[in-house]
């Protein structure tokens, strides 16, 4: 193998690992919390918000992905209004249905909102028990420090329906230092051994 040819494929093989490994690697933080909050908070009324859960993240992690996992019992499921707000003060809508798709549900909700899952949420109907993609995505969190508080916000948005909110955790994973030295490399190589024009 000549060495210009080996140049050439270096650079490759290294952007391939490096890609590789940001895809299946990293070390995972698990942060969780348990409530006992009525959906909604007032308790003489059917329709409103419930109070804000909070998780505080006592570590500076630079996020690569997150995932939310949800517990909650309610009686409709399709009043439900939930969104995540970062200590950066991002909002996500997790789940919120459009009032002509109405459907009837009572369950016990043991979501988890993952960009990667199959289907979104919007098509999970009254059993939302697994994995689904939620309303908006994940990754507007991506490259934010996880460190502070994060706030669950639900809000029941019609009437003759109440619930509570047992748990929710964040499900945290930072890229490994290695795997951003590798694609750093990777791509400097690229870059040094690009073919000039003449």
């Amino acid at each position: 193998m000549s060495i210009t040819s080996a140049h050439k494929i270096a650079p490759i093989l290294i952007l391939l690992c490096g890609f590789c490994t940001s895809a299946f690697a990293g070390t995972v933080y698990t942060y969780s919390g348990t409530f006992d909050y009525r959906i909604p908070e007032d308790p003489s009324s059917t329709k409103g918000p419930m109070l804000d859960a909070v998780i505080d993240v006592p570590d500076h992690l630079t996020i690569f992905d997150l995932d939310i996992g949800i517990n909650l019992t309610h009686s409709s499921v399709f009043d439900l209004q939930i969104f995540l707000i970062s200590p950066s003060g991002t909002s996500v809508c997790l789940n919120m249905y459009d009032l002509e798709d109405y459907f009837n549900g009572e369950d016990n909700i043991k979501t988890i909102f993952d960009d990667e899952a199959g289907p979104p949420i919007s098509q999970a109907g009254s059993d939302l028990s697994g994995s689904f993609q939620p309303v908006d995505p994940l990754s507007a969190f991506d490259g934010e420090d996880a460190y502070g508080l994060w706030r669950l916000q639900i809000y029941d948005a019609y009437y003759a329906d109440v619930g509570s909110l047992e748990s929710f955790s964040l499900t945290i994973t930072i890229v490994e230092p290695a795997t951003a030295i590798l694609l750093i490399i990777g791509v400097g190589f690229v870059m040094i051994f690009r073919p000039r024009r003449a």
